[in-house]
């Protein structure tokens, strides 16, 4: 049992953070105290405000742009750095020294994710630092803001829960743990953000969830946030008279959200000022895209303005002010957001994708396809039979082509607006309609862009003081690549199989799972390991090992490359090992090697960065 006094959530995300937390000592049963941690953040030159949100921006100002006593915060701070309301505002004004997006980058496979490459693609007299650095800067900033408030009860001794999509692989997790255990946090658990959204929906009934759902139903968790579209599915299940909540399905990485839609209604502007003779450059169009951010969430946020106007610096002298104006108007978000992110398509439409140019800018992988619609049709298309042999389910219809949900939970910020909600309704229930399934009911959500944080600390308060839990454990089956001995051929990689390590489902915490095999481990020089997902396959176990799997099936993850040093042993060795693997409480899948000469040697790899593994 804890000894901790606060049970604390954060939300770590793409455009925003927040930190909620529960009073343990005044809680009990279902009458929980909650709040939420009212921010300091610079607002203007000298200004500091508390406000529920922080933005995820950083900003790297010129030595010149400020004076010191400009920046500063309740607390001492790096000069260097500017984060939050005025880190936005600025990068909107110069974009080319704003770091955005670090948590989209803290999942990009393809880039070393603890290098200086934000921001990206600067001339080299701007300074960078990494996504991993940045996610660490957003963390310490929340750090000093609560121990500022409880410096009597220090952030790094409370029951810290930080979120993340659920589509995030073990190296995004480990990096996100990672950072913070860098601001001393000690007792930490991850949790997926739609399930916060739905721990925070649960919370905010005052016990009456039991009343709105009930055994059978299949709850789709809808999360479209500044950087990704996190689809989920959570199944109402009956455990001896009780309900309870099973997450049995969640979606891919989809890099689509916010971040888009923005981008979206900057190109739209964009035409407007061409038309009216007035060219923009690639920063400015950047400053643009930053600029539709606020005006967009202003337009959401407030049904009574029609029109928000936009201002884009002017990087030459002829333009009277020194700028470039222009409005978004309420029209243009609802017809840009709604027809472009949201059309109405059939159930049996998939993501749209193209042929890729051979050469590229560096970037973050978007989705190709804009269409959230299609993106969730493919989700539930492939969740087809995932309640077949649910405990305590009655299962659907083995004619239905898709999972039918029968109720819909809303989150992130992008649903503020209700047309969004109402078109994603509009067209599952088509779907449903056309396979006589009755509609799906909407679930009610209280505050769109705090409800991560506030589910994450009811969470982390019921994980020790008891209350309802969604059960689900990883959200994929892992397995690694075994390469079959076979003699060289030329052009020919060696065959591979997949020996499944982690089912389905497996509890993160749980036990170290065995694959009764044995297998010859290479040691003493350079080798990878090759890891694969599935979000399908859930009849796999562990020790099954795959000679063949279907195109949509698996999906191969990053590779490790090491070197497991064995003294005593020769270079290049093959040693008999069986494999053991286990899923830490923050979602790392960590593989252990253990030889079957009963030697105490142990070989570790985890799913923890792209560096090499020890």
């Amino acid at each position: 049992m804890t000894t901790a006094r606060y049970a604390v959530g954060i939300d770590l995300g793409t455009t925003h953070c927040a930190l909620s937390y529960v009073d343990s000592e005044k809680s009990e049963g279902e009458r929980i105290v909650q709040s939420l941690l009212a921010i300091p953040q610079l607002v203007s030159a000298g200004a500091v405000e508390s406000r529920a949100l922080l933005p995820s921006f950083l900003y790297l100002p010129h030595p010149d742009e400020f004076r010191a006593s400009d920046l500063s915060l309740p607390w001492q701070s790096e000069s260097g750095r500017i984060i939050g309301e005025l880190a936005r505002h600025q990068g909107s004004m110069t974009p080319i020294r704003l770091v955005s997006s670090a948590k989209s980058w803290l999942c990009h496979p393809d880039v070393d994710r603890k290098a200086p490459i934000l921001p990206a693609g600067v001339p080299d007299e701007i300074p960078q630092l990494s996504p991993f650095d940045a996610s660490i800067a957003f963390l310490a900033h929340l750090r000093q803001a609560w121990n500022g408030l409880y410096p009597y009860d220090r952030l790094e001794q409370q029951d810290v829960t930080v979120t993340v999509p659920a589509s995030f692989d073990p190296a995004a997790r480990e990096l996100t743990a990672e950072a913070a255990r860098a601001i001393g946090i000690e007792h930490l658990v991850l949790l997926e953000e739609p399930q916060a959204a739905l721990y925070s929906w649960v919370n905010d009934s005052q016990g009456d969830w039991r009343n709105q759902v009930r055994v059978g139903d299949i709850i789709l968790v809808v999360d479209v946030g500044g950087g990704t579209t996190d689809l989920s599915l959570i199944a109402v299940t009956d455990n001896a008279g009780a309900l309870e909540l099973n997450r049995i399905a969640v979606g891919e990485h989809i890099l689509l959200g916010g971040d888009n839609m923005d981008l979206a209604l900057a190109y739209q502007l964009k035409t407007k000022l061409a038309q009216a003779g007035v060219e923009l450059d690639r920063w400015q169009l950047q400053a643009l895209t930053h600029g539709c951010r606020q005006a967009k969430e202003s337009l959401l946020a407030d049904a009574a303005l029609e029109q928000v106007p936009v201002v884009v610096p002017s990087r030459g002298s002829r333009l009277i002010g020194g700028s470039i104006r222009t409005e978004l108007t309420r029209n243009e978000v609802q017809s840009g957001l709604v027809e472009g992110f949201f059309p109405v398509v059939e159930s049996s439409s998939r993501p749209v994708s193209r042929a890729r140019g051979a050469l590229t800018r560096i970037g973050l992988p978007y989705a190709q396809d804009p269409a959230v619609t299609r993106h969730l049709a493919a989700f539930l298309g492939r969740q087809a039979g995932a309640t077949g042999d649910l405990s305590g389910f009655v299962a659907q219809s083995p004619e239905a082509s898709f999972l039918r949900p029968t109720a819909v939970l809303f989150n992130g910020g992008v649903f503020k607006a209700e047309a969004l909600q109402t078109r994603v309704l509009e067209v599952l229930n088509h779907w449903l309609d056309c396979e006589s399934a009755p509609p799906a009911r909407l679930l009610e959500a209280r505050d769109l862009d705090l409800a991560v944080a506030r589910g994450a600390a009811f969470y982390a308060h019921v994980r020790h003081h008891g209350g309802v839990r969604i059960r689900g454990g990883t959200s994929h089956t892992y397995y690694v690549g075994i390469e079959n001995a076979t003699p060289a051929i030329p052009g020919m990689e060696p065959e591979i199989q997949a020996l499944c390590l982690a089912p389905f489902g497996l509890e993160e915490g749980s036990a170290a799972v065995s694959a009764p095999q044995e297998f010859g481990l290479i040691v003493g020089e350079p080798v990878r390991f090759r890891f694969f997902g599935s979000s399908v396959r859930r009849e796999d176990r562990v020790g099954d090992l795959l000679e063949d799997w279907g195109e949509d099936e698996l999906s191969e993850l990053h590779e490790i490359q090491t070197t497991l040093q064995a003294p005593g042993r020769k270079q290049g060795e093959v040693v008999a090992v069986r494999l053991q693997a286990a899923v830490t409480e923050v979602g790392t899948l960590e593989l252990t090697a253990i030889p079957v000469d009963a030697t105490k040697e142990r070989w570790n790899v985890a799913f923890n960065t792209r560096h090499p593994a020890h």
